[in-house]
């Protein structure tokens, strides 16, 4: 998904230049990318239903992320990976939709 991969990459960003250690952020882009997987090879659907944000929509939470994903006709589909201090209902409502 589009703004998911855009969610990583400024996430990743962002904890390089915190860090200032590129490593210490491919590591924290390997552990999530890793959980998302993992949510996605349980043989049930699982998650915080969100539909107070989305049709659809369920999240876990991650470290300080939210991970919000959806099933799509038994396909997990990261939506995206924002950070757990954001107004998520703000973010929706302002978000152009896709």
């Amino acid at each position: 998904m589009p703004s998911a991969k855009a969610d990583l990459l400024r996430i990743f960003t962002y904890i390089a230049t915190r860090s200032q250690s590129v490593r210490t952020a491919q590591r924290f882009d390997a552990r999530i990318r890793a959980y998302c997987h993992h949510l996605a090879s349980l043989p049930f659907q699982l998650g915080q239903i969100r539909s107070d944000l989305n049709q659809d929509l369920r999240s876990s939470s991650f470290e300080n992320y939210v991970i919000l994903f959806r099933y799509n006709a038994k396909r997990f589909e990261v939506i995206n990976i924002i950070e757990g201090d954001r107004d998520l209902p703000g973010y929706f409502s302002s978000a152009k939709p896709e």
